[in-house]
């Protein structure tokens, strides 16, 4: 007997964005943090010091490109919608809800 994962909605992507834009940008302090912080203390504390490293990945949340991804996510996030027909996709900007969108 095998069983087969749940097949993934074909709408469903990688999503790599933050709640905010500044809790992404210190994720991406941290994360880049990390790596400086690792090469620069191999004169000091030797190859260990490279072990910090792979902690950065936790914080990118794969790699610095998938960090870069997530910036744009949740700088765009609910600015742009994506709108498929007929095979043809474009980015539009959704359209507000009565009573104006954000305050304070």
């Amino acid at each position: 007997m095998t069983t087969t994962k749940p097949a993934r909605p074909a709408t469903a992507r990688p999503d790599f964005a933050s709640s905010s834009v500044p809790r992404h940008l210190a994720r991406g302090a941290l994360g880049f943090g990390l790596i400086i912080g690792s090469i620069a203390l191999v004169p000091a504390a030797g190859p260990a010091a490279l072990l910090a490293a792979p902690l950065s990945l936790i914080a990118f949340r794969g790699c610095p490109t998938c960090w870069m991804v997530g910036l744009a996510q949740t700088i765009s996030r609910g600015r742009l919608r994506r709108e498929c027909h007929d095979g043809t996709c474009t980015l539009t900007r959704p359209a507000q809800a009565h009573g104006g969108g954000r305050t304070g």
